[in-house]
């Protein structure tokens, strides 16, 4: 089964419970009564960033309140979701985490300051992210996965790979790629996604993985290569590009998604109303659209209930994953 029709399954065993809780949410609450903060974990410019930035205007209305994103970057995402999972549980501030800010962060980080389980409520799921491994084009004479692997194995810490932070799905996902071909690459973590695709564009690193919309305009411009997804299926946004099985590279786990939080004592009608709040945003035809020109297809349908379901399975199931690619915490 593909990664979308994955994400398509999970949504429509969710949906039934969306349409029940919806009608009670608006008779519980006047909540928000003054602006809400959303925390973004990374620097500006990147995925986390981009897509909740498209769908703040439709939020906005929807609860008829100024919604203000704040990027409070560092730690690898840990910094500013920390923030929120030690805020007030009033609903005044939410954080739009990620895989690597939960999943991830929870083995990565022998003393996270915060339990991704225990100490944040999971509000919803915005987009499912699968990634691309693309190549710089700046003085490095590398055209296929097959020349990266042979060049990477054969130049052992000669080499580096970058990430919007370490602990970042990027930094993992390469970490796994570098372990599951045998090879040793620096890595060079960076404050934000904008930070990251200048120095691949520099040749200052010479790899990464991120978003296929992020990554599409510079590899149709020709300064950087994206040379497999890591999806079971090519991208529509970029058909040329292999996936990692017919480009030869060893299977491993690569693909994050994005999804709001809220403190873990957040009343549940606030937490509802959110939820709400986010699937306004996520049916929308424009808001859609523009996700799917991403690569980032958007996740609707869930309840709070489901997609705290699914934090605590991604824990479990990443602890071992983090563990076996050597990923570290510097």
């Amino acid at each position: 089964m593909s990664d979308l029709k994955l994400l398509m399954r999970r949504s429509l065993l969710a949906m039934p419970a969306a349409g029940l809780a919806a009608p009670a949410v608006h008779a519980q609450t006047t909540w928000p009564s003054q602006p809400v903060r959303i925390i973004v974990p990374y620097g500006p410019g990147g995925g986390t960033d981009v897509t909740i930035r498209m769908m703040v205007p439709r939020m906005s209305a929807f609860l008829g309140q100024t919604l203000i994103v704040e990027n409070r970057p560092g730690a690898g995402s840990t910094l500013g979701t920390d923030l929120v999972a030690k805020s007030p549980p009033d609903g005044s501030v939410f954080v739009h985490g990620t895989l690597a800010s939960t999943g991830i962060a929870a083995a990565l980080y022998p003393n996270l300051p915060y339990d991704p389980v225990r100490d944040l409520a999971a509000v919803a799921p915005t987009v499912f992210v699968p990634l691309t491994l693309c190549i710089t084009q700046a003085r490095w004479n590398v055209s296929t996965a097959a020349e990266l692997i042979e060049t990477l194995r054969a130049n052992p810490d000669r080499y580096q790979y970058g990430s919007n932070g370490v602990g970042a799905t990027g930094h993992l996902a390469n970490a796994n790629f570098v372990t599951r071909i045998g090879a040793r690459v620096e890595h060079v973590p960076y404050r934000s996604g904008a930070q990251t695709l200048a120095a691949l564009i520099s040749g200052e690193i010479q790899f990464v993985q991120d978003i296929y919309g992020l990554l599409r305009p510079y590899h149709l411009s020709g300064q950087t290569k994206c040379l497999f997804v890591t999806g079971n299926e090519r991208t529509p946004l970029m058909p040329e590009v292999p996936t990692m099985r017919e480009a030869g590279v060893p299977d491993y786990d690569a693909y994050s998604w994005f999804g709001l939080f809220a403190a873990a004592a957040t009343p549940r009608p606030i937490v509802q109303r959110m939820a709400a709040a986010v699937e306004n945003a996520l049916i929308d035809p424009g808001v859609a659209a523009r996700f799917a020109e991403m690569g980032t297809p958007a996740m609707p349908g869930w309840t709070p209930e489901r997609f705290a379901q699914y934090v605590r399975e991604e824990v479990l199931k990443w602890g071992p994953l983090v563990r076996a690619s050597g990923a570290v915490v510097n």
